[in-house]
């Protein structure tokens, strides 16, 4: 089969190179205008950043160098303990939590690469192999009518011309948004390693607080013993030996109770490294170090460091596209479409150079009326991305808090620790004499009872506060991003890639 032209107009019809002519130049030109709206990226949305933090680190801890960071990447390994760095290795393989935010970051590459494929034409092709018999009734002569064959191999190619930017914005919204979704991964990671060291090291505190009262009912079990001798003996009181005994109960149930806290703690660890609860039992060390000192850095460092400020400026990066695609739904979309094959009504003759056709020509399509739809989409766009940046200066600000938060309780829980310890220095003391008095005869069992019960209170809150000053260095480290910088973030070419 041959192929028809038509061409309707004033004048002769022009030549087939003419033909071929424009429709190349209608080509050229689609590609040039595809090309004359620069796209760069939207500037950050302002916020005002402190020169320095309001609160000051403990004392004894110095001033950050501009050269000093966490450790990079690893920041748990500050504190140096082997057992905890072994755990949070597990975190990044096991962790599901952390596993689904690296699928999420997948999904968003994949998304970029969808986006990028419009910039491409798009080749399709759809062989059919056809056959038609008309009715006998409809036919001149008597007899059955033929049955026809069609063979068709088409090819069609259409292409859409970013005249206006929108495919290229639409891409850049798409990678902003992966850039995104990298800096939540990493969040995600940050979030609950920090949360595992929190556990670790609350977990470690119970055992201290464990050890102290296990301790502690071996001394009320020799003071029951003793009191018991002294009411046989007629120098103490049967009030005495219920005393002693309500003080010994009483502590054994405080040391039982503490195994509820120490098992939520291990099976909390357990699933944080992506494992049933049965399959880790960790051993009883109390806590024997203080706290590190963490480099702190100035304010308009964090905005750096935070990956999910990071996050929250990547979106409000990818809303901000939006707008501009939104707005070139204005403009008219300009299309080329071609397509060419071969067809005949005979298989023998199918793909031959005589069954070839083809057609080319460009579209153009011009929105006249939509009653208002797209400029509330520019709205909308402008609405969303309005959000996001509000989004992005929250987050910075909750940053800036957690920083001055967690600055704030290890400066006063340093000072804390310093009188706690005082306190238990001289409540030890005052049991020592009390206990001297009581054994002379000088002293009844209640001001013992009362020497030990304040001592007992004083050694656990020194237990406690050091337990809350490690969990506030680690709370501290995970406000300051962990070690990690934005520039690890990859480039939008990059995430096109993946």
């Amino acid at each position: 089969m041959g192929i028809r032209r038509e061409y309707r107009g004033a004048g002769p019809a022009p030549p087939n190179g003419t033909l071929h002519i424009r429709t190349a130049w209608f080509a050229a030109l689609a590609l040039t205008l595809a090309g004359c709206v620069k796209i760069s990226e939207p500037p950050r949305p302002t916020i005002a950043v402190p020169q320095n933090y309001k609160e000051s680190p403990p004392a004894g801890w110095k001033e950050a160098q501009p050269s000093d960071t966490l450790v990079r990447g690893k920041w748990w390994e500050i504190f140096r303990d082997p057992a905890l760095n072994a755990l949070e290795e597990q975190v990044n393989i096991s962790n599901q939590n952390v596993a689904q935010a690296e699928a999420q970051f997948r999904e968003a590459t994949a998304a970029v690469r969808i986006a990028r494929s419009s910039l491409v034409p798009l080749v399709t092709t759809s062989p059919s192999v056809s056959a038609s018999q008309a009715s006998s009734r409809l036919s001149s002569r008597a007899g059955p009518s033929t049955i026809l064959g069609t063979y068709d191999f088409p090819f069609n190619a259409s292409y859409t011309a970013d005249v206006w930017g929108s495919i290229r914005r639409t891409i850049l919204s798409s990678a902003n948004t992966a850039q995104s979704a990298a800096a939540d991964l990493e969040n995600a990671r940050l979030l609950y390693q920090s949360e595992l060291a929190q556990d670790y090291f609350q977990l470690h505190g119970t055992d201290g607080d464990a050890a102290l009262l296990q301790e502690t009912v071996q001394s009320y079990q020799e003071f029951l013993t003793l009191t018991r001798n002294r009411f046989a003996g007629g120098v103490a009181s049967d009030s005495d030996v219920a005393q002693a005994e309500t003080q010994l109960y009483t502590t054994q149930a405080a040391l039982t109770d503490l195994e509820v806290q120490r098992s939520q703690f291990e099976h909390a660890i357990a699933i944080l490294i992506g494992k049933p609860p049965a399959e880790l039992t960790m051993a009883r060390v109390p806590i024997q170090v203080p706290p590190p000192e963490i480099p702190i850095g100035v304010p308009s460092a964090l905005l750096e460091r935070r990956p999910d400020i990071a996050s929250a400026e990547r979106q409000a990066a990818a809303a901000n596209q939006q707008i501009g695609v939104a707005k070139a739904a204005f403009f008219p979309t300009l299309t080329l479409s071609a397509s060419a094959g071969f067809e005949s009504s005979s298989f023998v003759n199918w793909i031959t150079w005589p069954s070839r056709f083809w057609t080319i020509g460009p579209q153009l399509a011009q929105i006249l009326f939509d009653a208002g739809k797209r400029t509330a989409q520019v709205a909308q766009a402008q609405a969303a991305y309005d959000a996001t940046a509000a989004n992005y200066r929250q987050t910075v600000l909750t940053a800036f808090q957690q920083v001055e938060d967690n600055l704030s309780a290890l400066r006063v829980l340093a000072a804390e620790t310093i009188q706690l310890d005082q306190a238990v220095k001289s409540a030890q003391r005052a049991v020592t004499v009390s206990t001297a008095q009581y054994r002379g005869g000088v002293a009844d069992y209640l001001q013992v009872i009362t020497t030990q019960t304040a001592a007992l209170a004083d050694e656990r809150s020194a237990i406690q506060v050091q337990t809350r000053r490690m969990t506030a260095s680690v709370m501290l480290i995970q406000a300051l991003g962990g070690g990690w910088d934005a520039s690890t973030l990859p480039s939008t070419r990059e995430v096109a890639q993946k």
